[in-house]
């Protein structure tokens, strides 16, 4: 069985005995063990005392729809949020829903994703109640030519979002990342369909650390970080309410003005803004050169001893020379 339901029951207070346990579930005291195990490997700990039961070792922050729509106040109109405690993958989900002609403004978030990915197809690791994994399905009449520098505009939404709440030190990194000073805070993911000439459908996946214990950063092969290291002693609901609440404002905007008055902004949050860095190239190639910011349509405006060139997101990994 599917260990949510059992630890949605569980307290980081009081111990709940096996058989109590078994018994509000519907189950057998073998399940509630077997659901016991597949919390630890989930990266989830409870306690176990012989004669007294079971606890979390630490509360979990649930993902709750009518906390969240409390908090978008007024904003809550522009999206549909449905919370899952266990999805294939939220991206996947909703681009089925956008082929099914899915209104604009539908959103998933879930505690664990089985299928989760970021850029690239890579892996996204989540232990649940340490990591904030949603997306959201937004339409716009433009065509996929005309929404270069969305994923820019996305990870900008993010920044500001975390501000207002009070966290300082997450950095934007061309084209897709969240990072601090050292290692990755978040990612982004943006999946396209639609029309050259529009309309378009997009699905923006956002994943944010906000607590990662030692299982899940040995699970990662590069350097990570999380928003409770830098201070925010706030909750996953609240976090989302601002993200959402930021992005109902700047993806009209970007719908109505592109991302050119979004540039200068954006280029201030740019972690390898003007320093010396390495492409990562899909063939294998690695070139050498300087990250000189941004153009007004999102491409990587890269300087090396013969010029400047400009990149667009496509396969390319930027990385610093050092």
């Amino acid at each position: 069985m599917s260990p949510f339901p059992l630890l949605r029951l569980l307290s980081h207070e009081d111990f709940r005995p096996g058989p109590q346990l078994a018994e509000a579930l519907g189950v057998s005291r073998a399940s509630v063990s077997l659901a016991l195990k597949s919390a630890a490997e989930l990266g989830v700990e409870v306690q176990a005392v012989k004669s007294r039961g079971y606890k979390l070792t630490r509360p979990l922050d649930w993902l709750d729809e009518p906390i969240v729509a409390r908090q978008l106040a007024e904003k809550a109109r522009f999206f549909d949020l449905h919370c899952f405690d266990e999805i294939d993958s939220t991206n996947i989900a909703l681009i089925a829903k956008a082929h099914a002609s899915a209104p604009s403004g539908l959103c998933y978030a879930a505690e664990r994703q089985t299928a989760g990915r970021g850029r690239r197809g890579r892996v996204w690791h989540g232990v649940p109640g340490d990591t904030l994994m949603f997306s959201l399905l937004w339409r716009f009449n433009l065509g996929m030519a005309d929404l270069s520098g969305l994923s820019l505009t996305v990870g900008l939404a993010v920044v500001r979002a975390l501000q207002k709440l009070g966290i300082h030190g997450a950095a934007l990194k061309w084209p897709n990342d969240i990072v601090t000073s050292t290692g990755k805070l978040g990612g982004i993911l943006i999946e396209l369909s639609g029309d050259t000439l529009g309309p378009s459908a997009v699905v923006i996946g956002i994943g944010l650390n906000v607590g990662l214990c030692k299982e899940a950063r040995q699970a990662v092969d590069q350097p990570v970080d999380a928003l409770r290291s830098l201070g925010y002693p706030g909750d996953r609901n609240t976090l989302l309410a601002a993200l959402l609440s930021e992005l109902a404002c700047l993806l009209p905007a970007f719908e109505r003005d592109g991302f050119a008055p979004l540039r200068q902004e954006w280029e201030s949050h740019h972690a390898m803004q003007n320093q010396a860095v390495r492409l990562l190239m899909p063939n294998g190639d690695v070139l050498q050169g300087t990250a000189r910011g941004v153009n007004t349509h999102g491409a990587l405006r890269f300087e090396t001893e013969n010029g400047e060139q400009q990149f667009h997101s496509g396969e390319i990994s930027l990385r610093s020379a050092i």
